[in-house]
Parts: C-alpha cells; structure tokens; sequence
C-alpha cells in the first residue's frame, strides 16, 4: 500500500495542468464555478472526516493556470469507505485510496456505495480481467485503462448514477416514441376492469 501510493504519488506531481484541447494537458479546468466550489467542499469535508492529504488539495495556482478553475489533482490516504469522499461522486481531479487484500474485498468496497459511474480494474491476471467487471455494479468497467469511451459502446451508470444510456443502439431508443396497438378481430364488448 505504501509503495503504491509513493508510486501515485509520483506519477500525479507529474500531471500538467492545462487547455483541455491541447494534448500536453493532463488534468482540464473544472467546468463551472460551481463545481469547482464542489470539488473544494468535498476536499475540506475529507480533511474534516480525518481523512489525510498526501497531495495538492487546493485552487491551483501554477502560473499555466491564470485565473481557469483548476483544482491540483489530489491524493486522500488513510480513507474509510463510510467517508464521503468514498461514497459520493466528487467529479473533479481527486482520488481516495483505500487498501484492500482480497478480489472480494475490493468487490465489497466499490459496491458499498449509492452510486456506480464507472470503475477500473487494474491487474496482469486474465481471471481476474474477465471475473471482476462482472462483479462490480457500475455501468461502465475499464480493465487497464480508464475514460475510454466509445459512441457505439452505451455509457451511463448503475444505481444514483442514472439510468438512462448514452451512446450506441441504445442512446437510439431516447429519440424514439413507442406504441402498443392491440386488435381483437371482432368488435366485442369486454369487461374493462379485467386484463385478458
């Protein structure tokens, strides 16, 4: 756990800021005032609820980022999944690391929670590759890779995430209006209170 999250964090110092059409920016602005102002309260909520900060936390303020509504990607440790950081969907630069030993447990852990976007699995185990995404309750399951996204794939989540799909035949069936027609051949007079 500890090697890893060294290696994590690591890796994010690395992370550029930056104009989310150019190809050198790792991590874009947040869209909108108001869920940078989200994003910051779930930040503070994490410090409040005991959870540890092991990078950023805050407003960037890297000079690439002027005045754009820039959070530093950041790494909570030392997280429980009955933390909000862990149950609620945050949808800014900001990662929850909590250790787990087994496939059950982990399994157990992204579960345990109202919602369910997406997940990623990681791992040089094909058992595991196939098994795991079967078992985890989000819409949408990455197996050594994460945001890939497809329009002929459906996109959408399970659970508070939403019910409704994007993209692919099924993103087809939101423009379409069914109708039921029913003809008894005869005209007949039927009892209306009773389904035949």
């Amino acid at each position: 756990h500890d090697l890893f999250v060294e290696r994590l964090v690591a890796a994010m110092k690395q992370a550029r800021l930056g104009d989310p059409n150019s190809a050198d920016t790792d991590v874009a602005p947040i869209a909108t005032e108001g869920q940078l102002a989200r994003v910051l309260h779930y930040i503070d909520v994490a410090r409040s609820e005991g959870a540890r900060c092991v990078l950023g936390g805050r407003r960037a303020d890297r000079p690439e980022c002027g005045d754009g509504w820039f959070v530093e990607p950041t790494i909570f440790v030392d997280v429980h999944n009955r933390m909000r950081i862990a149950q609620e969907e945050v949808f800014g630069p900001v990662l929850a690391v909590i250790p787990f030993d087994t496939d059950d447990e982990a399994v157990a852990l992204a579960n345990d929670t109202p919602f369910g976007l997406a997940a990623g699995v990681w791992t040089t185990d094909m058992a595991r590759a196939l098994s795991m995404p079967r078992r985890l309750k989000a819409g949408t399951v990455w197996v050594n890779a994460y945001r890939v996204v497809s329009y002929l794939a459906p996109f959408g989540g399970f659970k508070e995430s939403g019910i409704g799909r994007e993209n692919g035949i099924a993103a087809i069936h939101e423009y379409l209006e069914s109708k039921s027609v029913f003809i008894q051949p005869r005209p007949a007079i039927s009892n209306p209170f009773t389904l035949q």
